[in-house]
């Protein structure tokens, strides 16, 4: 695929990640200044804008931030069929569990986000047994946002990583 093809698949994503900020937004029935005043100017009405019109990318940590402020899981921030196929469902269906130790030893920007959005997801559940983490269905998106890539493909990056119980 071209360059050019790559930025308008990147355009639309931003497009469709904003879509459903807006439809989130929305449906809590607040608009963009309520947003503002309410998140203490976290979230800028302009720049929460630019995020709905597709002119701006938001990042995985301030998409996690702005999904706590609407009370919703991350992955209803994230569009429908982002990399899904049928054949993608099967990832869905299996157990993906992360050594969380082996993790905490991975260097590199990818791995330190990542291991945010777990100890976030272990803050969530009130799961702290340290050592490991089974994802759950919803959170394997976002995941897969993290790590830059398909679905289906997550496991196999989870692997390389070397920070994935066989299942």
């Amino acid at each position: 695929m071209s360059l050019s093809g790559d930025l308008i698949d990147g355009e639309n994503y931003s497009l469709r990640v904003g879509e459903r900020l807006r439809l989130v937004r929305r449906q809590k029935r607040m608009s963009l200044q309520e947003v503002e005043a309410e998140s203490g100017h976290e979230f800028k009405a302009s720049v929460l804008g630019a995020y709905e019109r597709g002119e701006r990318a938001i990042s995985v940590p301030r998409l996690s931030r702005l999904a706590r402020f609407y009370e919703v899981p991350v992955g209803q921030l994230l569009p429908r069929g982002d990399g899904i196929t049928e054949d993608s469902g099967a990832i869905l269906e299996r157990q993906v569990t992360i050594n969380l130790d082996r993790l905490a030893r991975v260097p590199g920007a990818e791995a330190a986000v990542l291991g945010r959005f777990l100890t976030m997801i272990q803050g969530q559940r009130r799961e702290f047994n340290g050592s490991s983490l089974t994802i759950r269905r919803d959170d394997l998106r976002t995941i897969a946002c993290i790590l830059d890539t398909a679905l289906d493909e997550v496991a196999d990056r989870l692997d390389e990583l070397g920070v994935r119980l066989s299942a």
